[in-house]
Parts: structure tokens; sequence; C-alpha cells
């Protein structure tokens, strides 16, 4: 079966919205999904945009407002919308502000999970991480979540230890798992 990822595009955009209205959100720590229906409804053009765009600024559960880091979006795509990853990062280092939980993120929706597809995606993305020189990647989880765990150890991921975040709310507890990126 085909798997690959995407940069969102408007022929995908159908199959994301609905994805979204099926009860799915790209976001772990919060449901976006009626905020990104909006948005699609408004202007399909101007989300997509916006969701690509790398200069701007995003607030903060807090509400303070930070400058946003350069970004890589894709969809995970078997003919049909399963999921989303991103890859935040500052040029020129593997380092990455303290606001910033982790470089990766990802969500696959429930439908389409225990596919292997959350493990194809983020090995596709370390090797895009790998072309913009990082030499690590930082990923959090809930300590809870086995499935992401086995995901990120699949991949290469050694746990680094659980901390609170501060963007989390009510300072929950994260795993803070490493991936070193060999040339």
């Amino acid at each position: 079966m085909f798997f690959g990822l995407a940069e969102p595009q408007a022929a995908m955009l159908d199959a994301y919205a609905d994805a979204l209205r099926r009860g799915w959100s790209p976001s772990n720590t919060s449901d976006v999904s009626a905020e990104h229906l909006a948005a699609i409804a408004a202007d399909p053009e101007a989300f997509l945009a916006k969701l690509l765009e790398q200069t701007g600024t995003f607030a903060l559960p807090d509400g303070t407002v930070v400058d946003k880091l350069p970004s890589i979006v894709r969809w995970m795509w078997d003919g049909d919308f399963c999921g989303a990853i991103s890859l935040r990062y500052q040029p020129g280092t593997s380092q990455l502000p303290p606001l910033v939980s982790g470089h990766i993120g990802y969500a696959v929706v429930p439908w389409k999970r225990n596919h292997g597809y959350a493990s194809k995606a983020l090995r596709q993305v370390l090797d895009e991480a790998r072309e913009l020189g990082l030499t690590e990647v930082t990923i959090t989880t809930q300590p809870d979540n086995l499935a992401s765990r086995t995901v990120i150890q699949r991949n290469g991921g050694v746990c680094a230890g659980t901390w609170s975040h501060p963007t989390m709310d009510g300072g929950a507890k994260l795993e803070r798992w490493v991936v070193q990126l060999a040339a």
C-alpha cells in the first residue's frame, strides 16, 4: 500500500476538513478542529498559506505573543488523509527556544492508527531534519502515551527524562526524547 508525506495542498483539503469534522485535531495540546474548519470555510487558499507561512507570530496559552519558528508541515497520505507531522527548527542550530517543547509533533487520525504511519512519517521527517543540518531533535510525549513512545523508540529515540513544560496547562509532565541524527 502506498504511504507518503506531502506538503498541504488544495487537492487534499477536503479530506483534511473531513478528518476535522470527524473529531480529529492536528494539535495534541488543544482541539483546533473548529478553528481550522472555520478558516477553511472562510478562505481555503488563505488557510493553506497561513499553515505553510514561515514568518509571523503566534500566541502561547498564557497569551504571550512570540515569533513563529521556521517549520516543515506534511500531511500523511495513503490515498486519503491519515494525519499530520511537523518539524520546527532554528536555522544553524539543533537548539530550540525554551518556549518550544520539541522539534517534531505528529497526530494520526484514529481510523488510520496501527498501520505504522506515524513511524514511517517520523522516519521521513528525520531525513528532512538531517538535510537541514540538525544533529539531533527533541520530541515530547505524555508519559502514558505508549503508542507515541513506541514510534519514537522505533526511530532511535532515547528518553532524556520527564519535565514540566511552561506552555503546558497545569504543569503537566512530559517525557523528553532525543533522536541523534547521524550524517
